[in-house]
């Protein structure tokens, strides 16, 4: 906190103060609103008033902590812009939009646009080690999240199937009873969870007339608009930023946080959504750059190289200028280049290699409807009793026995687990005879 408050002082004595008292508000905001995270939302059913009583409870009791002190700093959060609310605290600008900027990550919006408040409230929640807001890289690369969950399951029992296409969920008498895949073979279950976004999942693998329509109306209006192409850089030396020159060939501390770029202003970030909306990237990119091998040197072969994530928006799934081909990709990647290089000339230069992921790339390699890495847009109206949607944010589907444990599904997107873990949750609760397993 110390090093902090010195740099900030740097652009004003003020902010620097303001800092600490800055990150305690969102340390007791967090500390309140966290165990949503950890439990279904209610279900407000028209017409079951009690139970509705019942379950607003729940979360007046989760957020009663917060107290009258910090109940309208918390309604204003949740439901300003992040501009608005960083003009509260601070007063220099490139502070306002480095700290603003997590508002809008992966959100196709302004910083002075309503809602923004929450995404960065989302991006403080959880923490690692007891150290809230926190965040860490993996060793072995992200990938090691999801082989040691399966190392998990397989130690119980699970059998585990890649590189298999689902071709539909199998449904018999109005309940799921399995998957089939699309070489034919037919899997049988008695419960089938998806972590598939909801628009593949209901509009994908089932048919028509295996839904309700007003279900299905719902779901397709569900906004999956994602701003965000991925960047993964291969280079054969560390960034030097020109704001703090590095001498030596090991990584200096500041190479292993995240790296903000383009955001000395809110209005640089505006701008870049006004290109984004005519059809454009944004002139001035915002860049969330990482580089996980200024911690893990599992993840390279030679001495010296690095990996560099970029993430950038705003992007446009689709160009007004023609689609993301891969002459398209080289020229936005150019673009992103010279962006850094303002920052660290020796970045381009440095490059040996790279991988462009715009929205299409993303939807089409992940599975995630419109490139959203949240399964779904995390604004004010597709959160808590509305994500998915209205009456189905509790995991159920109008399926018997077909979960959504996905980042669909509360509490969105993140490396949280919640979502799997609250719909197994429903699940367990809805058929006794899965109880003796945990």
């Amino acid at each position: 906190m110390k090093e902090n408050q010195k740099e900030i002082a740097k652009f004003s004595q003020k902010d620097a103060e303001n800092y600490p008292k800055y990150e305690h508000f969102m340390t007791e905001i967090v500390k309140a609103v966290e165990p949503l995270m950890d439990e279904a939302p209610p279900e407000l059913i028209p017409g079951q008033l009690m139970k509705m009583r019942r379950e607003l409870g729940k979360i007046y009791r989760i957020l009663k902590p917060l107290g009258m002190k910090n109940a309208l700093p918390f309604y204003e959060l949740m439901t300003a812009p992040i501009a608005k609310v960083m003009d509260r605290w601070f007063e220099t600008d490139c502070l306002k939009a480095t700290l603003g900027t997590d508002g809008v990550i992966g959100f196709s919006a302004s910083p002075y646009d309503v809602g923004t408040g929450y995404v960065l409230l989302h991006h403080v929640i959880g923490g690692l080690d007891g150290k809230t807001g926190t965040w860490g890289y993996v060793f072995g690369g992200m990938g090691a999240v999801s082989k040691a969950i399966a190392n998990a399951a397989q130690s119980h029992g699970a059998n585990i199937f890649t590189e298999k296409e689902v071709d539909s969920i199998l449904i018999a008498d109005g309940q799921a009873k399995g998957v089939k895949l699309a070489n034919g073979t037919e899997i049988e279950a008695e419960m089938v969870f998806s972590n598939a976004t909801p628009k593949i999942t209901f509009l994908g693998l089932l048919k028509e007339n295996e839904l309700p329509a007003d279900f299905r109306q719902q779901v397709q209006a569900i906004d999956y608009t994602s701003p965000v192409t991925k960047i993964n850089v291969a280079v054969k030396e560390l960034p030097n930023f020109i704001s703090r020159r590095h001498e030596g060939a090991g990584p200096a501390p500041h190479h292993q946080t995240t790296i903000h770029i383009n955001s000395e202003s809110m209005q640089m970030l505006h701008e870049g959504v006004i290109d984004y909306m005519n059809g454009q990237w944004s002139r001035r990119p915002v860049i969330e750059m990482t580089i996980p091998s200024s911690v893990d040197r599992t993840i390279v072969q030679r001495d010296g190289d690095h990996v560099v994530l970029l993430f950038t928006q705003y992007t446009p799934y689709q160009l007004k200028d023609g689609p993301w081909d891969e002459e398209m990709k080289k020229k936005y990647a150019q673009h992103v280049f010279s962006q850094i290089d303002e920052y660290a000339p020796n970045f381009s230069k440095s490059v040996v290699g790279y991988e462009v992921l715009p929205p299409p790339d993303l939807e089409r390699i992940f599975g995630v409807t419109g490139g959203n890495i949240f399964h779904g847009s995390m604004s004010l109206d597709q959160l808590y009793f509305s994500r998915p949607i209205p009456k189905y944010s509790n995991y159920k589907t109008p399926i018997k026995n077909l979960y959504l444990c996905g980042s669909g599904a509360h509490p969105g997107g993140g490396v949280t687990g919640s979502p799997g873990r609250l719909a197994v949750k429903e699940a367990l609760g809805d058929s006794k005879k899965f109880l003796g397993i945990f």
